[in-house]
Order: C-alpha cells, then sequence, then structure tokens
C-alpha cells in the first residue's frame, strides 16, 4: 500500500481511496470501508425461516429479509453478534448454532463481508427489544422454508444476503439428502 485514505466519512461507512502497486503498475481505487454483517437464517421446529419485512432508505422498498445487523461492537466474535442480532431484530434465540456461508458481496467496490449463520431450536428470549429509527417499524414473521425457497427462485425474494443464505441452506440439504429440510 502506497497511500491510504479516506475520502468521505459517512455515518455508517466510510468512501476510502488508496493507491498500491499491482504487477508493475500504480494503481489508485475507492471502495466503501464497510465493518461487515452477520445474519442470521434461523428455522423453526416446523420449518418456518424467521423473516423481517424493514424498510430499506438507498432502494426505497420494504424488504423481506433474515435478521442481520452490522459488525458494529469491537472485537465481538461473529456467532456472539449473530445471536445479538437474533435478539434485537426478532426477540428470539437459539440453542443450535452453525456457520452457513461466508461471503463478499460487492468485491469490486465495498470491502462488506458477511458471516451467515443457521440458527434452530429457537424460542422467544421473553423480551421486546427497544427499536429505533427504520427497526422500529420491522415486523417479525415466520414463513415456510419451501415457500422462501420458491420466493428466491422466482424473483419475489429481492434481498441479496437473504437469497444469499436461503440458496445455501437449500444446498446444505440437497447434499445432506434432506431435500427439503
Amino acid at each position: 500500500m502506497l497511500e491510504s485514505e479516506v475520502v468521505f466519512d459517512g455515518a455508517v461507512w466510510h468512501v476510502r481511496r488508496d493507491r498500491f502497486r499491482f504487477g508493475n503498475d500504480e494503481l489508485v481505487r475507492d471502495y466503501v470501508e464497510h465493518p461487515g454483517a452477520v445474519a442470521v437464517l434461523a428455522v423453526d421446529d416446523d420449518d418456518r425461516v424467521v423473516l423481517i419485512t424493514q424498510y430499506r432508505h438507498a432502494s426505497g422498498i420494504w424488504f423481506w429479509e433474515l435478521p442481520a445487523g452490522l459488525r458494529d461492537v469491537a472485537d465481538e466474535p461473529l456467532l456472539d453478534t449473530a445471536k445479538r442480532e437474533l435478539a434485537e431484530e426478532a426477540d428470539l434465540r437459539a440453542s443450535s448454532w452453525d456457520s452457513l456461508i461466508d461471503y463478499f458481496p460487492s468485491t469490486g467496490g465495498s470491502s462488506e463481508h458477511v458471516a451467515i449463520f443457521r440458527a434452530s431450536d429457537i424460542e422467544s428470549t421473553g423480551e421486546t427489544f427497544d427499536r429505533q429509527g427504520e427497526e422500529a417499524e420491522l415486523e417479525v414473521h415466520r414463513v415456510p422454508f419451501a415457500d422462501v425457497l420458491e420466493a428466491c427462485r422466482d424473483g419475489r425474494m429481492r434481498d441479496g444476503l437473504t437469497v444469499t443464505a436461503v440458496l445455501a441452506e437449500h444446498a446444505r440439504r440437497t447434499a445432506n439428502g434432506h431435500g427439503g429440510r
């Protein structure tokens, strides 16, 4: 790295400009510096996926999506962040956790790294989290996995993180010989 500077300092993320050597060239690239995120594909005993509906201002759309959030607590382990987000957004906890998929959603324009966990054996936390801003109006739903998978396939489910998680879960089930479960 020859030089790196923040050229825009935003409320949640920043735009960074790096100057670096690549082979015999010197390149300059701007990208969104993102803290990373986690998401939770929580599945109940009736094979229903926990989804939330939430307004996303950048798109101007209410999305159906998984409980998810930024890695905005310093040094918090990924799994702890996922547990916190499930409680904060869906008032749920789970006793079974597995890593489902880990990916970078926009490799050319953002440093964002997303870790998605699968949670099962879910139950209420017994509390309702105090939600602010756009989260104040989110709604929690439980939708049969087969219906969510179909919505991903036919384009009704449009949140990239959720589509990625659902297709990864479908691949996991297929590889394990469970097909729909």
